[in-house]
């Protein structure tokens, strides 16, 4: 009778062992839940406003027009099609005497054209205004030209933001050069995740979101410079952290700076000169 008992106790206790096993493959240790599900206290007593706040309302911006491609509202123009507009905003800036001189690209139907003839005041243009951290966008479009250009002798130019550090431009459609050369790279630092290039003769544009750096009282960085760039709508930087200025020869330099311009290149190669249109800014 004592052995029955005992047996019996056993069989009630596996059998409550059991019942307690989860639905699925018997003996499966139950997943642990988060731990927002598992709290049962998370919400307690309050109510859907005790979670919102209304106040400060964000400022208005009026998109630009899909469209015409226009410009939000609270943009800087910083080229519009007019000569104009390339008198106002840009200048040209001999780096070694820093003689400071009129942008003479040439601006016709609505489009400005790099202008490679040093002796005629070409050479790189530069913004007026200087900028921090900012939203740009600009269109840009390499013509077509004979296949003998190739690798980098092929439409090259590049947008410098803060006039530091190089994203590059360049023809990429079906024309090889290293990686971190690319369309879209960070120039000799970071290549681009894809290749968004479209045929020459087409419009290209980027929409580039840069975070500008702040630096310690020494000149090193406390936080680091990062830029977003998107080329024809497609992310070819995603956040991407930027190690110091982008040598042409040599690694990545640590220079202490504030705001400084916009600068578009003149790379003075033997390749067709390329085109920009529909410049502007926003500041971040």
């Amino acid at each position: 009778m004592k052995k029955l008992f005992v047996l019996s106790i056993f069989a009630l206790a596996c059998g409550a062992m059991f019942a307690q096993q989860p639905q699925g493959q018997q003996g499966q240790r139950p997943q642990q839940q988060p731990q927002d599900v598992r709290n049962d206290k998370i919400g307690v007593g309050m109510t859907p406003t005790m979670s919102e706040y209304w106040s400060p309302q964000p400022k208005v911006v009026t998109p630009g027009n899909q469209a015409t491609a226009s410009a939000p509202s609270d943009a800087i123009i910083l080229f519009d099609g007019t000569q104009k507009s390339l008198d106002d905003n840009w200048v040209t800036k001999n780096m070694r005497t820093q003689e400071v001189n009129p942008a003479k690209w040439t601006v016709k139907d609505g489009v400005m054209t790099v202008n490679k003839d040093m002796r005629n005041g070409g050479g790189d243009i530069q913004t007026k205004q200087e900028f921090g951290s900012f939203q740009l966008h600009l269109e840009w479009c390499v013509p077509e030209m004979d296949a003998k250009f190739t690798s980098q002798i092929r439409g090259n130019s590049g947008v410098y933001l803060q006039n530091m550090y190089e994203v590059q431009i360049l023809d990429c459609y079906n024309n090889e050069t290293y990686v971190n050369g690319m369309t879209g790279s960070l120039y000799k630092q970071t290549p681009p995740l894809v290749n968004a290039m479209r045929k020459p003769g087409e419009w290209q544009y980027y929409d580039i979101i840069y975070n500008a750096p702040v630096f310690n009282a020494d000149g090193t960085y406390k936080v680091r410079p990062y830029v977003t760039v998107i080329q024809n709508g497609v992310v070819l930087q995603n956040h991407t952290e930027i190690l110091g200025t982008t040598e042409y020869i040599g690694f990545p330099q640590v220079k202490a700076h504030g705001d400084g311009p916009i600068l578009l290149q003149c790379h003075g190669d033997p390749s067709p000169s390329i085109s920009f249109r529909n410049i502007w800014i926003r500041k971040l």
